[in-house]
């Protein structure tokens, strides 16, 4: 069961939920969606609403479905679901069916967006803003660690609604 939660009421710490114990990048429908997890992102507040922002690389076939969609979600999960963290971050939804492989339950936002019962907590954004990076912008120390040469695409999501696990 979740219920909604003001975003000016949550506790969480980003940096850890983010960077440590990672999230799903969710977007599709109910009946066809792909998700994949992600290590970078960040939330705050842009053109006075709440914002989340996550980074999917052209080659992902999340991406696609971020792409082709006006929702996207983001789910965090306890520790107990890293393995199927892993996997999402390892497998490809083209190669096989990430949802059934996890055992995870698709739930339906109330803008139709997906996203999975087992989640912890979840936020629903409306994708406001889509650009590729520019690699001619970045610090070269950066370039030299992170990329060859497929440069992430920043996605600014509004967040439209917070459901946390009851």
């Amino acid at each position: 069961m979740f219920q909604k939660v003001d975003p000016k009421k949550l506790t969480i710490d980003p940096f850890a939920a983010i960077g440590d114990r990672w999230m799903l990048i969710t977007a599709g429908t109910p009946e066809r969606c792909n998700t994949m997890t992600a290590s970078w992102g960040g939330l705050g507040i842009l053109w006075g609403a709440p914002m989340a922002t996550c980074y999917i690389r052209p080659q992902r076939y999340t991406k696609q479905f971020v792409d082709e969609n006006e929702y996207f979600t983001l789910s965090f999960f306890g520790e107990e679901h890293r393995p199927q963290l892993s996997l999402c971050g390892s497998k490809s939804g083209r190669d096989i069916d990430k949802v059934k492989e996890c055992g995870f339950t698709v739930a339906q936002a109330e803008c139709g967006a997906p996203y999975f019962q087992q989640a912890q907590l979840v936020f629903v954004c409306r994708k406001r803003m889509a650009m590729p990076m520019d690699p001619a912008a970045m610090p070269e120390d950066v370039k030299a660690k992170w990329y060859d040469a497929d440069h992430h695409t920043i996605y600014w999501g509004e967040i439209v609604e917070i459901l946390e696990r009851t």
